[in-house]
C-alpha cells in the first residue's frame, strides 16, 4: 500500500532525473534531485512503498539506468503508467523496480491517493475510492528478476538465465 505520485504522459529521462546530476551512479545523490525540476517536493516527502503514476510513454529518452534508479533509490515500489518506453521498461527490470502497465488504474488515479498492488496478480486497488483494477501480473521470469533485486544479483543466485 502506497501513496500515489502522478505524473502525466511522456515523462522523459531527463524530467525524472535531470542531465546535470547524471554524473554519479551514488543511488542517494540520484534519489536527491529525482524530479526536482517538476516535482521539486518528491524527494522530501516520497515514502518508501509509494507507488509512481504515469500516463503514455512513461521513460521515454535516452537509455541510461539512473532514471529508474532514482525512482527506485526514493522507495518507489512500483510504477503503473499507461505504456512505457520500451528501453525504460528493461532497465527498470534490470535494476528490480516493478513496472506495470494498466491504463484503467493510471487514468483513474490521482496524485495523494492510495493503492494497494499485488505483483503476483496484478490486481490495483484504489483504497481511497474503492475502485480496483487488473493488470498483467508480472511474467514470471520478471517476477524472479524483481524478487532478486535485478538482474544482476539473478544472476548471482541462479549462475544462469533459465
Amino acid at each position: 500500500m502506497g501513496r500515489v505520485w502522478k505524473l502525466g504522459d511522456n515523462i522523459n529521462t531527463d524530467v525524472i532525473i535531470a542531465g546535470r546530476y547524471n554524473v554519479t551512479t551514488d543511488r542517494a545523490q540520484l534519489a536527491k534531485y529525482c524530479l526536482c525540476e517538476v516535482y521539486p517536493e518528491f524527494a522530501q516527502n516520497v515514502q518508501p512503498g509509494d507507488i509512481m503514476v504515469g500516463g503514455h510513454n512513461f521513460g521515454c529518452g535516452s537509455s541510461r539506468e539512473h532514471a529508474p534508479t532514482a525512482i527506485l533509490a526514493n522507495g518507489i515500489k512500483v510504477i503503473i503508467a499507461r505504456s512505457f518506453a520500451r528501453i525504460f521498461y528493461r532497465n527498470a527490470v534490470n535494476i528490480g523496480l516493478p513496472v506495470l502497465v494498466c491504463e484503467e488504474a493510471a487514468l483513474s488515479s490521482e496524485d495523494g491517493q492510495e493503492l494497494d498492488v499485488d505483483l503476483e496478480t496484478g490486481e490495483i486497488r484504489n483504497l481511497t475510492t474503492g475502485q480496483t483494477f487488473q493488470s498483467e501480473p508480472l511474467d514470471p521470469f520478471i517476477a524472479r528478476i524483481v524478487k532478486a533485486g535485478g538482474i544482476i544479483n539473478y544472476i548471482e543466485e541462479q549462475g544462469t538465465l533459465r
